[in-house]
């Protein structure tokens, strides 16, 4: 089967150079302009030269510009709503019927790149580990926040880091080998979070990553899931994050098993005895 066009971008963008990597991101946020414009015009969108959009379409695996856009305009004609979405789309509808169509194709490329036994072993890691770290800076903060809020439901010790009033390092040397690591690596990604990630390898505990491009930092990651977070307005669109996050804290919950209900009956007990609800 032939690998989609977006599938083949994402796929080489840790290893492009500097501005192909800016071409990439013009075409997963914008995809559809692939298929309406010369590779002059998609080069002067990138403020790239032309050299670098001929490098580009042959480093995913296309001989030349026109036949990357042979392939787009054919994968638009199947039906991939996201490449249908280019930079100049009308807001039919409205601005809520734009955000809604965004959001739904957004969910729809994430999901068609994560599959049942990714998230349940990821799940069940969670689950087996004496301790699981949830790490989020800038954007991916609240949503580490919401994976440990309602992991803790079934899952005895989590931390979510950074913590307020702490160095990374005074928390992160409690690492062991046996724990698991979700790092929240959404755009714009800072500079901490390599060696965040180099900080697990280092201590032989396992990562998983939540992000919004692939990147080089997170390529050792056991379990990688990249959510799409293109928008059209000056906020990524991060329906796709959550729902991700969601997904991930909900099958945590459904295969905890005994261990799991009693936690959460414990914790329903708190609450009537501390009279919170």
């Amino acid at each position: 089967m032939t690998k989609p066009f977006l599938l083949r971008v994402r796929d080489a963008l840790p290893e492009l150079h500097p501005s192909e990597q800016k071409l990439a991101e013009l075409v997963l946020d914008f995809p559809g302009e692939m298929a309406g414009y010369t590779a002059t015009e998609i080069a002067e969108l990138a403020n790239v030269s032309n050299a670098t959009v001929s490098r580009f379409v042959r480093r995913i695996g296309y001989g030349s510009f026109d036949e990357a856009r042979r392939a787009v305009r054919d994968e638009q004609r199947a039906g991939t709503a996201l490449l249908r979405f280019s930079s100049e789309t009308p807001q039919r509808g409205g601005a809520v019927a734009a955000h809604f169509e965004t959001s739904q194709q957004n969910l729809e490329l994430t999901y068609g790149a994560i599959d049942d036994a990714l998230i349940d072993d990821l799940a069940e890691a969670l689950i087996a580990a004496p301790r699981v770290w949830f790490v989020g800076f800038r954007a991916g903060q609240p949503f580490a926040q919401y994976l440990g809020w309602q992991t803790s439901q079934v899952l005895a010790n989590v931390s979510v880091m950074p913590r307020a009033g702490e160095t990374l390092a005074e928390s992160l040397a409690s690492l062991s080998p046996q724990d698991v690591v979700v790092l929240i690596a959404l755009r714009r990604k800072p500079k901490l979070l390599a060696a965040v990630a180099d900080a697990v390898v280092h201590a032989g505990a396992a990562l998983a990553v939540i992000e919004d491009r692939p990147s080089p930092e997170t390529v050792g990651a056991r379990w990688q899931m990249t959510c799409v977070t293109s928008a059209d307005g000056p906020l990524m669109n991060h329906v796709s994050t959550m729902a991700v996050c969601n997904l991930v804290a909900a099958r945590t919950i459904a295969l905890s098993g005994a261990s799991g209900r009693s936690r959460m009956a414990a914790i329903e007990d708190g609450h009537r005895r501390f009279d919170e609800l």
